[in-house]
């Protein structure tokens, strides 16, 4: 191997307040900005000596001031996604522009399902990788030739070339790997990262990659991190706890961002166990099938807040998409959640398979009667490479392809009988404003703020952010019919 390329790894501007690729499961420009950590960027960064983990948005970093600085850079690692990929495409042709030489590789989910599209798309990208790619964007920059490297498609003699794919990391590679933090601390400023249902300033990373469940329409599992759960050992994951808290002393907590934290009891209460010496506090992602006993566990161990996706109120709705729970398990962890103190921020779908304006009542209904801290209401996306995206191709419910609008915010792109898009739109604010204008709950988001000053200018930006986006929702929703797409049936 040669020496090694200065290599920069870039979660690319797109949209104003874009959350892309790198950082979010649900690529969006959220009601609310927000801004989760690049955690995938940053393995390859911390393996290769000289590199830089670029997370635009975040930074405030301009497309024009993001080809200044790729112009000291031999090699681009840039995460894309399906929303934003157009505009990653017109930024690296003026890349390539300012720096002829730059050898570009895309990452992530949209590249791995439409390997042949995306290369295609530009004569600017040298190769893209199907899911884990840490190691392969590594092996290039260390002078690797592309076709000794798994799992990637490039163009070879005018035509499109695709390697053996690379298996995803076993449990065992997981802790070679470097530290999310120290990447962190050497690129990135923590304060730039602000989630409104977290505390700020918050540090996430990974203590598992992959998911054993099968809903249909998460784009992570069923590409990029693959079913299969794999874990870090407890002792490994402590460690980079420990050097966290140090680092940033100024963090008020931790955030687990696994595809689901909670999967298996018995490395809750491992890890549960080896927390509580720590005394600090956490949140994560969590599925309704923990019981009493877990939850006492992890509530005793610090933990504050849970990420949980309830989806839908509808029974059938729940077995239509695999999510593998019931509202009555839902009922129950909410119940346990709350008796040992941990808060829950529920995020629910208007648009799945079998929806109808029944089912939205019912699940506004269901989701006041769970009564959690904050929810989020997304409007179903069918990704590529998504089994909900296979189904609703399939039975042509799908109207188009654009997932977002000229701001990078959600768009229903999907429509069933008697159920069209403007409707699905009109139901978002419907719910949002079915569960938050409830004395008990507006009380319960402005107490916090009362005698803190960084909350109160928090809540108001949040506030007025809301109201913008949810402005624009009615302007959708109330298109002249003579607008409206055709429905499919």
């Amino acid at each position: 191997m040669g020496s090694v390329m200065k290599t920069l790894l870039l979660n690319p501007p797109s949209f104003d307040g874009f959350d892309g690729g790198a950082s979010s499961r649900w690529p969006a420009t959220r009601e609310i900005e927000s801004y989760w950590y690049p955690v995938w960027l940053t393995y390859a960064a911390g393996m290769l000596p000289g590199s830089r983990l670029l997370d635009a948005a975040p930074h405030q970093t301009t497309p024009a001031q993001t080809i200044q600085i790729s112009r000291d850079y031999d090699f681009l690692v840039l995460f894309t996604s399906t929303v934003g990929f157009s505009n990653d495409v017109r930024l690296v042709r003026l890349m390539k522009e300012a720096n002829p030489d730059l050898k570009v590789a895309f990452v992530g989910p949209h590249v791995q399902v439409l390997p042949v599209e995306s290369l295609m798309a530009s004569g600017d990208i040298d190769f893209v990788v199907g899911g884990e790619f840490d190691h392969a964007v590594v092996e290039f920059a260390q002078g690797k030739p592309l076709s000794e490297i798994l799992g990637i498609s490039y163009r070879e003699n005018g035509k499109i070339t695709h390697n053996a794919p690379r298996p995803n990391l076993e449990t065992e590679d997981l802790d070679r790997l470097p530290f999310a933090t120290d990447v962190y601390k050497r690129d990135l400023v923590i304060e730039n990262y602000d989630v409104p249902f977290l505390l700020h300033p918050f540090v996430s990373f990974y203590t598992s990659r992959g998911c054993p469940a099968l809903c249909t329409f998460c784009l992570w599992p069923q590409t990029l991190s693959g079913h299969a759960w794999r874990v870090r050992s407890s002792d490994n994951v402590v460690q980079e706890i420990r050097q966290a808290l140090e680092m940033f002393p100024q963090v008020k907590e931790l955030f687990f961002d696994d595809d689901t934290f909670n999967i298996r009891k018995d490395r809750v209460l491992d890890l549960c166990a080896k927390f509580k010496p720590l005394k600090f506090r956490w949140s994560c992602t969590a599925r309704v099938h923990s019981d009493y006993e877990t939850l006492k566990s992890m509530a005793d161990a610090g933990a504050r807040l849970f990420i949980v996706g309830f989806e839908s109120g509808d029974p059938q709705i729940l077995k239509n998409i695999k999510k593998g729970t019931t509202v009555e398990m839902a009922r129950e962890f909410v119940k346990n959640c709350k008796e040992v103190g941990i808060a829950i921020h529920g995020d629910f779908i208007v648009g799945l398979p079998g929806e109808t304006r029944e089912t939205i009542q019912r699940t506004i209904e269901f989701a006041k009667e769970l009564d959690v801290e904050t929810i989020q209401v997304s409007i179903a996306h069918a990704y590529p490479g998504t089994e909900l995206y296979q189904y609703v191709v399939k039975n042509e419910y799908l109207v188009t392809e654009a997932l977002a609008d000229s701001g990078g915010h959600q768009l229903p792109h999907i429509a069933y009988l008697n159920l069209p898009r403007e409707e699905m739109m009109a139901a978002v604010n419907r719910f949002y404003d079915s569960y938050y204008f409830r004395p008990r709950v507006i009380w319960r988001i402005t107490r916090k703020a009362l005698w803190n000053a960084h909350e109160r200018a928090r809540l108001y930006h949040e506030a007025m952010s809301y109201l913008r986006v949810r402005a624009e929702r009615w302007k959708y929703a109330r298109k002249d019919s003579s607008e409206k797409p055709a429905v499919a049936t």
